[in-house]
């Protein structure tokens, strides 16, 4: 693809990976296309009327579908939307999907399937669900308490994600490639704690509660339900070890390792995003 010469939807564009590839194609001098509730036009997942006018003249797509593609009815919305993306006139697409998730990997076929040029990116849980998502405020409190176990996960980070999407909706070399993209190592959630501690400066401790009061809690929080559902549904089926292994995604597609997450602790500990209140 040239600069200038096509537009990009990026779906989500306003979420944690969204706003990255939008402002990593517009640093390279693409024409980019919000797609989000609060954009002109808008893109709303829950009603098809609104895909149109966010494909009207777009090239590539950057898929992103919240909250999860294992969530009941993310297949059928991805079909319908590959579907009239073609009939628009794209060319490329994108998909965030996830690691070890057999709802990800049937919505991963259908883009497969669509005779589009397609990129995958199968992440592993994200670096900034701490100061960006679900668990920010159990880090400024001082107690991350989750279902966790010590079950080990390889989290991988955000700024990385989007690197590649970037270099995916761009470059012509990242066609048909799975990049399934972890950190460079794995980190139990007391781990996590440990290196939110050092970076901090403070002690942030790791809480094992039983999965069961986790999810009574959530629910009670006011969470939305669709949020509430992903939580129990990854506690529950995907932190089973089944992604307890390390890929070579990143380097793949980057020419680089990825970003550990002592690196993202320190970076993120001096915006003061996790400093407790006075």
């Amino acid at each position: 693809m040239t600069p200038n010469q096509d537009l990009t939807l990026v779906l989500g564009g306003a979420g944690k990976t969204g706003r990255r590839v939008v402002d990593g194609l517009k640093a390279g001098g693409q024409a980019v296309r919000v797609g989000s509730r609060s954009a002109v036009p808008f893109f709303d997942w829950d009603n098809e009327a609104s895909w149109d006018a966010s494909l009207d003249g777009v090239t590539a797509v950057y898929v992103t579908y919240a909250p999860d593609l294992a969530i009941p009815g993310a297949a059928d919305a991805i079909k319908a939307f590959v579907q009239k993306a073609k009939r628009h006139g794209v060319t490329r697409l994108v998909l965030l999907s996830g690691r070890g998730e057999e709802e990800a990997q049937a919505c991963e076929r259908i883009v497969q399937a669509s005779g589009l040029e397609w990129t995958i990116i199968r992440a592993s849980w994200f670096n900034q669900n701490f100061s960006e998502g679900a668990f920010i405020d159990m880090v400024v409190n001082g107690a991350i308490t989750l279902p966790a176990g010590d079950t080990p996960e390889p989290f991988v980070d955000i700024d990385d994600i989007a690197q590649i999407a970037v270099a995916a909706l761009t470059e012509d070399r990242h066609a048909g490639e799975i990049y399934e993209v972890t950190g460079p190592r794995l980190m139990t959630f007391a781990d996590i704690a440990a290196e939110l501690s050092r970076a901090t400066g403070r002690e942030i401790a790791y809480v094992g509660v039983p999965h069961a009061q986790f999810v009574a809690e959530i629910s009670k929080s006011g969470a939305p339900r669709e949020v509430a559902w992903m939580l129990d549904y990854l506690f529950a089926t995907v932190l089973d070890g089944r992604n307890a292994h390390l890929t070579d995604g990143v380097e793949r597609a980057l020419g680089r390792p990825p970003k550990d997450f002592a690196d993202y602790a320190r970076e993120t500990a001096r915006t003061g995003v996790w400093n407790a209140a006075a």
